[in-house]
């Protein structure tokens, strides 16, 4: 099944990923250890499928990226992608940070800071997540960093369609097109994948919502503990 969600000569990356997750994942507290021998039907190809729906050359930022997932798996699975694993604990973005530079990942940074340190001076072809708040909430953090073409491509559990329903007043009020549920891995997966895919309803219009918080106010792009995010490279050639 892993044959099939990673290219022959990455597999062996992934293989790494996994031992270092069950390793110093479990160590540092950033997964548990009830979920080490489920690490690749929970974890690791249940992240993989998602890259059906990234495009080719993406640039994807993960927001609340935690141990990597699925930033990280993506990175292995889908070497063409330039990925940025954002996340704002120190222990978390040290862990991110060992892993590109022990499986030489290239096209990989890793940045500290929270989605709002990033409003007004990046944006993404494709912003992913997973677990990480309600839709309502991930779509005032996270759209602010897609591109006028780009998607919000976030992993959700079978309780999609509510939190969709939820998420009217936000979805309007940013001006984002109709989320699209998809069901990820039906062909190579035992258990598929649920996630949504948000656009921009008017993508000629996104320059000043892509500039500015949610409400209008333009936000002081301040990291955890007040800071501003910083990065971490990993090797990118540059």
């Amino acid at each position: 099944m892993a044959r099939s969600l990673f290219p022959e000569d990455r597999l062996e990356l992934a293989v790494r990923y996994a031992g270092l997750l069950a390793d110093a994942g479990v160590v540092r507290g950033l997964i548990g250890p009830r979920e080490t021998p489920r690490l690749w039907t929970r974890h690791l190809l249940n992240c993989a499928v998602l890259g059906e729906a990234i495009p080719e050359g993406a640039r994807v930022c993960d927001v609340g990226s935690g141990a990597g997932l699925p930033g990280l798996v993506l990175a292995i699975a889908r070497p063409d992608l330039e990925v940025t694993l954002l996340e704002p604990l120190l222990r978390r973005t040290t862990f991110l940070s060992e892993v590109v530079e022990e499986l030489a990942l290239e096209r990989v940074e890793v940045v500290r800071g929270r989605a709002e340190s990033l409003h007004g001076t990046r944006r993404f072809g494709v912003v992913t997540s997973r677990a990480v708040a309600p839709l309502g909430r991930l779509l005032e953090w996270s759209m602010p960093l897609v591109a006028p073409s780009g998607s919000l491509v976030a992993m959700k559990g079978s309780a999609v369609a509510e939190e969709i329903d939820g998420a009217r007043d936000v979805l309007a009020g940013l001006g984002c097109a109709a989320p699209e549920p998809l069901v990820l891995g039906a062909d190579s997966l035992a258990e598929t994948t649920m996630a949504v895919r948000v656009s921009w309803a008017d993508p000629s219009a996104v320059s000043w919502r892509a500039a500015a918080a949610p409400g209008g106010r333009r936000p002081k792009g301040r990291g955890p503990a007040g800071q501003r995010g910083s990065r971490s490279r990993g090797d990118r050639g540059s």
